[in-house]
C-alpha cells in the first residue's frame, strides 16, 4: 500500500511539473515570441541527451543484440515520420479555421510527450517496487528534466498555434499519462518489463525525429550571429541537464 501512495505522489508531483507553462500566462505574446527560440532549443538539447545519453544506451543494455536497438530506433523515427506524413495530410484537406491553423508538429509533440510520460510513470513505479530510495531519486531525477522538456513543449505547442491556455491544458493532460504508467507498472508488475524494452528505443527514435527534423529548422530560421551564439548555449544547457541527471541518478546505484 505504501508503494502506492509513494508512486501515485511521485508521478502526480511529475506531472504538476507541465503546469510550468502557466509562468508564461502572465507574460505577453511579444515577450514569449522573443524566447521562444530559446525554449525549443532547451528542448532540442534534451531530446537529443535524452535519446543518445539515456534511452539508447538504456536499451543496448536490455537487448542481448545491440542491432535490435538500431531497429527498434529506426522503427520509432519512420513512426514520427509516417505520423507527420498523415497529419499533414489530414492538415491540408480540412476547411481552415483557425483551429485549423494549428501545425502538425503540436499534435507530433503532445503524442511523443504522452508517450515520453507515460515511460517516465512506468520507471518511476519500476523504481519504487525496487527500493523506496531508488524510487525517490528517479523521482527527482525525472522532474529535473521533466522542468526543460516541458518549457520546451509548452514552447512547442504555442509555437504549433495552440492559445497559452490550450498549451498548459494539455501539457497538464499528457502529464497525467505518467499516473497511468506508474499504475500499469504497479498492476502487471513484471510482465510489462518486455514491452518497456520496445517503447524505450521506438521512443528515442520519437525524440530524435522530432528534434531533428521539426524544432532543429526552426531554429535554422534565425540568421544572427548573437542569437545562433545563443540557441548553440541553450542547447549544450538541454544536454548539460539531462548529463546532470543521468549521473545523478547513476551514483545512487
Amino acid at each position: 500500500m505504501i508503494t502506492w501512495i509513494y508512486v501515485i505522489g511521485a508521478t502526480l508531483l511529475v506531472s504538476i511539473v507541465s503546469v510550468v507553462g502557466i509562468v508564461f500566462l502572465s507574460w505577453n505574446k511579444d515577450r514569449l515570441q522573443k524566447i521562444i527560440f530559446i525554449l525549443v532549443s532547451l528542448a532540442v538539447g534534451a531530446l537529443f541527451g535524452d535519446a543518445f545519453l539515456h534511452l539508447i544506451p538504456e536499451s543496448i543494455e536490455l537487448h542481448t543484440n545491440p542491432h535490435t536497438t538500431g531497429i527498434l530506433v529506426i522503427v520509432g523515427i519512420l513512426f514520427f515520420f509516417t505520423l507527420e506524413k498523415f497529419l499533414l495530410w489530414r492538415h491540408d484537406h480540412r476547411v481552415s479555421s483557425p483551429e485549423n491553423d494549428i501545425k502538425p508538429l503540436g499534435y507530433m509533440s503532445l503524442m511523443a510527450d504522452g508517450f515520453h510520460n507515460l515511460i517516465d510513470g512506468v520507471l518511476i513505479g519500476a523504481s519504487f517496487m525496487v527500493s523506496p530510495e531508488l524510487g525517490f531519486t528517479t523521482t527527482v531525477a525525472i522532474v529535473l528534466h521533466e522542468i526543460p522538456q516541458e518549457i520546451g513543449d509548452f514552447g512547442v505547442l504555442t509555437h504549433s498555434g495552440f492559445s497559452v491556455r490550450k498549451a498548459i491544458w494539455l501539457n497538464l493532460v499528457t502529464a497525467l499519462t505518467a499516473v497511468l504508467g506508474a499504475v500499469l507498472v504497479l498492476l502487471l508488475g513484471s510482465q510489462i518489463e518486455n514491452i518497456i524494452n520496445y517503447i524505450v528505443p521506438i521512443a528515442a527514435g520519437g525524440f530524435i525525429y522530432l528534434a531533428g527534423s521539426d524544432l532543429i529548422p526552426e531554429l535554422k530560421k534565425e540568421n544572427s550571429i548573437g542569437k545562433s551564439l545563443l540557441q548553440f548555449l541553450c542547447i549544450l544547457s538541454g544536454l548539460g541537464l539531462i548529463l546532470l541527471f543521468h549521473f545523478m541518478s547513476h551514483s545512487h546505484h
